[in-house]
């Protein structure tokens, strides 16, 4: 994990016990540069004074909550990094909610109680392997498509015939 040492964390958490845990994990990984603050405001006021590498938020904050944000991270003019990777954090694991997080552009999700293995997972996946950013008239943010598996079922391009029929076999 000697590579994560030189990565700059701003942690985002409200509760203050959660941010000492993952502080705590960030640490036994070598990362020293970790800001951690308790809101979305505080936070996009932190990304103005400091670049960093990485954000881990939490889903529920007052009076800026993750989902917020996020969105501001990627939408706004005077945004400090669109593209920052952002690792939202939360203890309600309901689709609606990381359908929420996913739509305002956040890049990974994980779920308390966190692990240290969700949590180093979640930052190879940004770090090591990013995903590209998508932009069209209604969003901004990471590829929301998980996989570049070929897909192999019916109607797999918008110019195939309406009655394409699956024949029993996959053939690779």
């Amino acid at each position: 994990m000697s590579a994560l040492q030189s990565l700059s964390i701003l942690l985002v958490d409200d509760n203050q016990h959660m941010r000492a845990i993952t502080s705590a994990i960030l640490q036994s990984a070598g990362i020293r540069k970790i800001r951690e603050v308790s809101d979305g405001s505080m936070a996009l006021e932190a990304l103005r004074e400091a670049p960093v590498d990485l954000a881990i938020v939490d889903f529920n904050m007052f009076p800026l909550d993750g989902v917020e944000f996020t969105r501001l991270v990627r939408n706004s003019p005077d945004s400090a990094n669109p593209y920052l990777p952002i690792i939202m954090m939360t203890g309600h694991s309901e689709k609606s909610r990381v359908y929420e997080a996913r739509d305002a552009g956040v890049t990974e999700f994980v779920v308390k109680p966190i692990t240290a293995k969700a949590i180093f997972d979640r930052i190879q996946a940004v770090i090591i392997r990013p995903r590209a950013f998508v932009k069209t008239d209604g969003y901004f943010g990471p590829d929301r498509r998980r996989n570049n598996a070929a897909y192999r079922g019916p109607m797999r391009r918008s110019t195939d015939p309406k009655d394409a029929q699956v024949s029993g076999g996959n053939a690779a």
